[in-house]
């Protein structure tokens, strides 16, 4: 008799327990209480939104990516119904490491340069280093030279090992905007790693560096693209990258062997008109860890002179007079 009492009685401890779990959900969910979102999911921020609709773009348009190594800066552009790319924001690079020039082989450390494309399933929401997408290095040109290597990423945490890294707050924004681009029909996006701006200037200062005349083709799809504001079709043959070319038989196309026939296409110059350029050019506040003076040499850490709170958010104190232990995916 005593053992029944007492199971009645837990019976009906464990029934209130339960109602009084039940209750506080209800009021965790009636008062708004967030869920926790991941990193890879959460929705673009109404700042982000705001700017957008500011330049007349979409969240779903193609997007084009264009990195800058002397200058540590990672630009987004973003198509209009024109069928033309329009500067979105330009961002901070936190860190990247190696110096100019191309990666070549595994282990070198070398962040790489050249002309590459991202598609969906290169998007990494799982990353170690907050978020992450490969650059599909090495493409079809890097393996015609033999050069090595895997997994270099543009990612988070401010750390590299032959990667361009970001802080978290920055990868989030520019993983966002891809995420949305894919969603809106884009198939892949393509991202060229320049050594610096493509300027004749620049390229003087640089005409004894080895890698000379490969940048020079590297400049064919920088000058395209500030013609037109399209992102050149690129092409390899010969072991040599080939810019805005059609070949009339892509079946016979190889990296390491002659060029097949081809047309050069036509480059329709971009009219730029002031009532779509009135919003100018937007530079994210952030980090800037690694720059080089003219003559390849790494200059002290350093931080973006637009720095504020926002952009260090993720990242790694400006204070820091040595730069941070070098970690990441590929090297």
């Amino acid at each position: 008799m005593a053992f029944i009492i007492y199971l009645g009685t837990m019976i009906k401890l464990v029934y209130r327990v339960g109602l009084v779990a039940a209750f506080a959900a209800l009021l965790a969910a009636c008062s708004g209480s967030p869920l926790e979102i991941k990193p890879s999911e959460r929705p673009l921020a109404k700042s982000t939104m705001m700017l957008l609709g500011k330049k007349g773009m979409d969240a779903g348009s193609p997007i084009f990516i264009r990195i800058f190594k002397q200058e540590s800066e990672l630009e987004v552009w973003k198509a209009r119904a024109d069928g033309r790319f329009y500067h979105f924001k330009t961002y901070p690079i936190c860190n990247w490491s190696g110096e100019l020039g191309p990666k070549l082989q595994q282990g070198d450390k070398q962040a790489p340069e050249g002309f590459y494309r991202v598609r969906n399933s290169q998007m990494n929401p799982n990353s170690s280093f907050h978020l992450a997408f490969n650059l599909g290095y090495p493409n079809a040109y890097d393996r015609s030279h033999g050069r090595t290597g895997q997994f270099l990423m543009v990612h988070g945490k401010c750390r590299s090992a032959g990667c361009y890294a970001m802080t978290d707050a920055l990868i989030e924004e520019i993983y966002a905007l891809a995420r949305e681009s894919f969603k809106g029909g884009q198939d892949a996006f393509h991202v060229h790693a320049f050594p610096f701006r493509m300027t004749e200037e620049n390229l003087r200062k640089h005409r004894k560096s080895r890698w000379y005349g490969f940048w020079r083709r590297l400049k064919e799809g920088y000058d395209h693209f500030e013609l037109t504001r399209q992102p050149p079709e690129v092409g390899v043959c010969n072991r040599q990258y080939l810019v805005s070319v059609k070949f009339l038989d892509t079946r016979s196309v190889r990296a390491d062997a002659p060029c097949p026939q081809f047309v050069r296409m036509p480059a329709v110059p971009f009219k730029p008109d002031v009532r779509t350029e009135t919003a100018g050019r937007t530079v994210a506040p952030g980090v800037k860890r690694r720059m080089l003076a003219d003559s390849g040499a790494p200059l002290s850490p350093s931080v973006s002179p637009t720095m504020s709170l926002g952009g260090l958010l993720g990242g790694m104190s400006p204070k820091r007079s040595k730069p941070p232990t070098a970690l990441g995916f590929g090297d």
